[in-house]
């Protein structure tokens, strides 16, 4: 081969790469993970900060041990997009304060106990999108079939890794016995959207490099009714030696402005080891420099890059009202 054709078909090569990497994944609304517990595939967009947290109260009781516990807690997340459009650091924790009554002889007795359950630092990147090279493309206009019934396509999801590192700054009661300062957490995550439907899946590994490995799955179906209410129902499957269960959630989640949501949801399990029942609420609110009319661009780059964006998001919002685009 010709020197010069390798250096064409180099350049095609970088050509595409970029374009990949630079496609943008910023939405016009809030992209929450909340009120589930899966990771969405996309990321919360460049320079972009989200915070994502919530109440809850529930209830353990498990029959072997004859212990009764109410549980409060308080779980967060924070999101970050750093330097690309497809990966954010991820910040996720959860705090726990529990009143257990448990029978010890002929009596029962209290025990407080308030620790962190979780607190995992970690980074996540978009692999692959099904739907850039679509979004790019527009419609098919010579057939409204194509355009308005399923298509095989629509099967491929977006693809996302994840991998983090669980920390247990203080030891706590509530996480695996003997559980060291640091451990690994990994995980593989599709989204499927199709119309209003979007379906996430999470295969989680985590402390594998300890005694207490556990494998969870998580999926996710959420519904959008309209543009500021939509439902959802999550299952949850954990395997591990120190706690194995089977979850099942639902909930709702109402969008207050692009910036801003609110949501409800409940959980329940299916055995008694104990057998568990939660209500929570939450909140996510994306703090969004792209939407503020005085925000002063670092460079003419940047500028032009963010009229770009302006302009796909109203070509496709205009595509979508006029040619019903799933």
């Amino acid at each position: 081969m010709k020197l010069f054709e390798k250096k064409i078909l180099f350049s095609l090569f970088l050509f595409t790469v970029v374009n990949l990497i630079t496609q943008a994944q910023y939405t016009q609304t809030i992209n929450s993970n909340r009120p589930g517990l899966t990771q969405g595939a996309y990321a919360v967009g460049e320079n972009v900060f989200q915070l994502e947290t919530g109440l809850s109260y529930g209830n353990d009781k498990h029959r072997l041990r004859r212990a009764d516990a109410d549980i409060f807690g308080v779980n967060y997340q924070l999101r970050y997009g750093f330097k690309s459009s497809r990966f954010e650091f991820v910040f996720d924790g959860t705090f726990i304060a529990q009143n257990e009554k448990i029978l010890v002889g002929p009596s029962f007795r209290n025990f407080q106990t308030a620790a962190f359950q979780q607190n995992t630092i970690g980074g996540k990147y978009l692999v692959y999108d099904p739907w850039i090279n679509r979004e790019m493309e527009g419609p098919n206009l010579r057939s409204w079939k194509q355009n308005n019934t399923f298509q095989w396509w629509h099967l491929i999801p977006a693809v996302s890794g994840y991998l983090g590192v669980n920390t247990n700054f203080e030891s706590s009661v509530l996480m695996p016995p003997g559980d060291p300062f640091a451990s690994s957490r990994m995980a593989l995550i599709t989204q499927h959207n199709y119309k209003r439907w979007v379906l996430v899946s999470n295969f989680i590994m985590d402390r594998v490099e300890t005694d207490f490995r556990s494998f969870i799955g998580i999926f996710t179906l959420t519904h959008t009714l309209n543009y500021d209410w939509s439902i959802f129902g999550e299952f949850q499957s954990i395997i591990g030696d120190f706690y194995s269960d089977e979850l099942l959630r639902g909930g709702a989640a109402y969008l207050i402005n692009r910036n801003l949501q609110v949501d409800v949801s409940g959980l329940v399990n299916f055995k008694d080891t104990p057998q568990r029942w939660q209500v929570a609420a939450g909140i996510s609110y994306r703090f969004d420099k792209y939407l503020k009319e005085d925000y002063i661009f670092e460079s003419k780059e940047k500028k032009e890059e963010y009229e770009r964006q302006k302009e796909i998001e109203k070509i496709k919002s205009e595509r979508e009202k006029k040619f019903n685009i799933p």
